[in-house]
Protein backbone atom coordinates (compact mmCIF):
# COMPACT_ATOMS: atom_id res chain seq x y z
CA UNK A 1 0.00 0.00 0.00
CA UNK A 2 1.27 3.45 -0.77
CA UNK A 3 -1.20 5.72 0.99
CA UNK A 4 -1.25 9.46 1.13
CA UNK A 5 -3.02 9.13 4.46
CA UNK A 6 -4.06 12.64 5.39
CA UNK A 7 -5.37 11.29 8.70
CA UNK A 8 -1.75 10.90 9.88
CA UNK A 9 -0.07 14.14 8.89
CA UNK A 10 2.25 15.58 11.52
CA UNK A 11 2.49 19.36 11.81
CA UNK A 12 5.81 19.78 13.61
CA UNK A 13 9.14 18.00 13.57
CA UNK A 14 9.65 15.25 16.10
CA UNK A 15 12.80 14.34 17.99
CA UNK A 16 15.58 12.56 16.09
CA UNK A 17 14.56 9.13 14.91
CA UNK A 18 10.94 9.74 15.93
CA UNK A 19 7.95 8.21 14.21
CA UNK A 20 4.29 8.99 13.75
CA UNK A 21 1.84 6.11 14.06
CA UNK A 22 -1.75 5.80 12.87
CA UNK A 23 -3.98 2.79 13.39
CA UNK A 24 -7.15 2.49 11.33
CA UNK A 25 -9.81 -0.13 10.74
CA UNK A 26 -10.64 -1.45 7.29
CA UNK A 27 -14.31 -0.55 6.79
CA UNK A 28 -14.68 -1.39 3.08
CA UNK A 29 -12.81 -3.26 0.38
CA UNK A 30 -13.36 -2.93 -3.38
CA UNK A 31 -11.46 -5.97 -4.66
CA UNK A 32 -12.08 -5.22 -8.33
CA UNK A 33 -10.42 -1.80 -8.14
CA UNK A 34 -8.07 -2.73 -5.25
CA UNK A 35 -9.44 0.04 -3.03
CA UNK A 36 -9.42 -0.11 0.76
CA UNK A 37 -11.36 2.35 2.92
CA UNK A 38 -9.84 2.99 6.34
CA UNK A 39 -11.39 4.66 9.39
CA UNK A 40 -9.35 6.11 12.25
CA UNK A 41 -10.38 6.35 15.92
CA UNK A 42 -11.95 9.78 15.31
CA UNK A 43 -14.18 8.45 12.53
CA UNK A 44 -12.20 10.02 9.67
CA UNK A 45 -12.15 7.85 6.56
CA UNK A 46 -9.67 7.62 3.72
CA UNK A 47 -9.81 5.37 0.66
CA UNK A 48 -6.48 4.24 -0.73
CA UNK A 49 -5.57 2.29 -3.82
CA UNK A 50 -3.47 -0.79 -3.12
CA UNK A 51 -0.94 -1.44 -5.84
CA UNK A 52 -0.15 -4.79 -7.44
CA UNK A 53 3.01 -5.07 -5.32
CA UNK A 54 0.80 -6.08 -2.38
CA UNK A 55 0.64 -9.77 -3.17
CA UNK A 56 -1.60 -10.78 -0.25
CA UNK A 57 -4.37 -8.26 -1.00
CA UNK A 58 -6.98 -11.03 -0.95
CA UNK A 59 -6.11 -11.71 2.72
CA UNK A 60 -7.44 -8.29 3.78
CA UNK A 61 -10.82 -8.37 5.54
CA UNK A 62 -13.26 -5.71 6.72
CA UNK A 63 -12.51 -5.23 10.41
CA UNK A 64 -8.74 -5.78 10.07
CA UNK A 65 -6.67 -3.17 11.89
CA UNK A 66 -3.91 -1.50 9.84
CA UNK A 67 -1.05 0.31 11.55
CA UNK A 68 1.01 2.82 9.56
CA UNK A 69 4.30 3.86 11.13
CA UNK A 70 5.99 6.75 9.36
CA UNK A 71 9.63 7.55 10.02
CA UNK A 72 9.85 11.29 9.76
CA UNK A 73 11.92 12.77 6.95
CA UNK A 74 15.45 13.24 8.24
CA UNK A 75 17.92 15.39 6.33
CA UNK A 76 21.22 13.54 6.20
CA UNK A 77 23.07 16.15 4.15
CA UNK A 78 22.55 19.65 2.84
CA UNK A 79 24.81 20.82 0.01
CA UNK A 80 25.22 24.55 0.22
CA UNK A 81 25.15 26.63 -2.97
CA UNK A 82 28.29 25.89 -5.01
CA UNK A 83 29.19 22.79 -2.97
CA UNK A 84 29.79 19.28 -4.32
CA UNK A 85 26.76 17.34 -5.54
CA UNK A 86 24.96 15.18 -2.95
CA UNK A 87 24.76 11.41 -3.10
CA UNK A 88 22.50 9.96 -5.79
CA UNK A 89 18.83 9.27 -5.19
CA UNK A 90 18.13 5.67 -4.24
CA UNK A 91 15.44 3.34 -5.42
CA UNK A 92 12.86 2.33 -2.81
CA UNK A 93 13.91 -0.49 -0.49
CA UNK A 94 10.93 -2.78 0.15
CA UNK A 95 10.86 -5.44 2.87
CA UNK A 96 7.77 -7.66 3.12
CA UNK A 97 6.51 -9.10 6.41
CA UNK A 98 6.09 -12.85 6.71
CA UNK A 99 2.62 -14.21 7.48
CA UNK A 100 -0.85 -14.36 6.02
CA UNK A 101 -1.64 -10.62 6.01
CA UNK A 102 0.12 -8.05 3.84
CA UNK A 103 2.61 -5.72 5.47
CA UNK A 104 6.14 -4.50 5.27
CA UNK A 105 8.38 -1.49 5.11
CA UNK A 106 9.34 0.82 2.28
CA UNK A 107 12.21 3.27 2.71
CA UNK A 108 14.04 5.58 0.39
CA UNK A 109 16.77 8.20 0.27
CA UNK A 110 15.84 11.14 -1.90
CA UNK A 111 17.56 14.27 -3.17
CA UNK A 112 15.70 17.52 -3.83
CA UNK A 113 16.53 21.10 -4.69
CA UNK A 114 14.75 23.27 -2.14
CA UNK A 115 14.69 26.80 -0.77
CA UNK A 116 15.36 27.28 2.95
CA UNK A 117 12.26 28.85 4.57
CA UNK A 118 13.26 28.54 8.26
CA UNK A 119 16.03 27.09 10.40
CA UNK A 120 15.56 25.81 13.97
CA UNK A 121 18.93 25.16 15.60
CA UNK A 122 17.26 23.93 18.83
CA UNK A 123 15.45 20.89 17.35
CA UNK A 124 17.56 20.87 14.94
CA UNK A 125 15.32 21.10 11.91
CA UNK A 126 14.89 22.94 8.66
CA UNK A 127 11.73 24.07 6.89
CA UNK A 128 12.05 24.11 3.12
CA UNK A 129 9.93 24.97 0.12
CA UNK A 130 10.08 22.45 -2.70
CA UNK A 131 10.20 23.36 -6.38
CA UNK A 132 6.45 22.59 -6.64
CA UNK A 133 5.63 24.99 -3.78
CA UNK A 134 5.15 22.53 -0.90
CA UNK A 135 6.50 23.42 2.54
CA UNK A 136 8.15 20.60 4.49
CA UNK A 137 9.82 20.60 7.90
CA UNK A 138 12.35 17.88 8.58
CA UNK A 139 14.86 16.99 11.25
CA UNK A 140 18.53 17.46 10.47
CA UNK A 141 20.69 14.44 11.33
CA UNK A 142 23.86 16.49 11.93
CA UNK A 143 23.34 20.08 13.18
CA UNK A 144 26.66 21.00 11.52
CA UNK A 145 24.75 20.77 8.20
CA UNK A 146 22.92 23.96 9.21
CA UNK A 147 26.08 26.02 9.69
CA UNK A 148 26.29 28.87 7.21
CA UNK A 149 22.75 28.40 5.88
CA UNK A 150 20.29 31.25 5.80
CA UNK A 151 16.66 31.70 4.86
CA UNK A 152 16.37 32.03 1.08
CA UNK A 153 19.33 29.77 0.24
CA UNK A 154 18.68 27.27 -2.54
CA UNK A 155 20.28 23.94 -1.57
CA UNK A 156 20.37 20.27 -2.49
CA UNK A 157 19.02 18.27 0.44
CA UNK A 158 19.41 14.51 0.84
CA UNK A 159 16.81 12.94 3.15
CA UNK A 160 15.46 9.57 4.27
CA UNK A 161 11.84 8.50 4.72
CA UNK A 162 10.29 5.19 5.70
CA UNK A 163 6.76 3.82 6.02
CA UNK A 164 5.91 0.53 7.74
CA UNK A 165 2.48 -1.08 7.36
CA UNK A 166 1.22 -3.89 9.58
CA UNK A 167 -2.19 -5.57 9.25
CA UNK A 168 -3.72 -7.52 12.13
Amino acid sequence: MAPAVSMAQASAPMSAGATATLTAKIVAIDSTNRLVTLQDAKGNTQTIQVGPGVTRFSALKVGDMVTFTYQESVAVSIAKPGAAAPMAQSTPNVTRNAGDKPGGTISQTQVATVTIAAIDMTTPSVTVTTQDGKTITMLVHDPANLAGLKVGDVVQITYNQALAIDVK
